[in-house]
């Protein structure tokens, strides 16, 4: 297959790339680096993006940002930070893709374990992370010409314990390269509309 992956220079998307990489061909997508440029904010970036990256039979995001704030601090403009980026970054990327990507070929967002085990400040992850877990499962009845999507939500990467180890006390860390495989499970398997939680 060949299979596009946007933020394949994090954690994650490093990770996904070595995994996937061994069997398909893989195209890589930042914002600012990889074979193709593409920010999930710009839709014209990502229309940009999947012109230039070609034929493709998978695409996977490993990408999105929130607003990590006590939710006494957020406002509406902290908020829109999540719901810009994660979410409609990620649900662009599928509804501009569908006509980029091969008949029975799919997508996997990513999501997060904050999508079932909320903490302080994370009121805007949650939020969006449940909110693309909920788009997966409704767009996974309608997508066109056999095309499948799913979500991956990982714990907390073992790699970036360093940097988010105050947000996650008593949190098990999970090593990327688990977190990878469902992703493999996700591009390579048959199942549609599933969240594939990694813990």
């Amino acid at each position: 297959m060949r299979v596009l992956i946007v933020g394949a220079s994090g954690t994650i998307g490093r990770a996904v790339t070595t995994e996937l990489g061994q069997r398909h061909d893989v195209v890589t997508a930042g914002r600012n680096s990889g074979d193709v440029q593409l920010d999930i904010t710009d839709s014209e970036s990502i229309r940009a993006a999947f012109a230039a990256a070609g034929p493709l039979d998978a695409v996977v995001s490993t990408t999105g940002t929130v607003r990590f704030a006590p939710f006494s601090e957020l406002d509406a403009a902290g908020y829109e930070i999540g719901l810009r980026d994660k979410l409609m970054g990620q649900v662009n990327l599928v509804l501009i893709g569908r006509d980029s990507i091969s008949d029975g070929g799919s997508f996997t967002l990513t999501t997060g374990v904050l999508d079932r085990e909320p903490i302080v400040a994370g009121s805007s992850a949650s939020m969006v992370n449940g909110a693309i877990n909920a788009f997966v499962g409704a767009a996974a009845i309608e997508m066109p010409r056999g095309q499948r999507i799913n979500a991956v939500s990982p714990g907390v990467i073992q790699e970036a314990m360093e940097a988010y180890a105050p947000y996650f006390r008593g949190f098990e860390s999970v090593p990327a390269a688990r977190a990878a495989l469902a992703y493999s499970k996700s591009v390579e398997g048959a199942r549609t509309g599933v969240v594939f939680r990694v813990e």
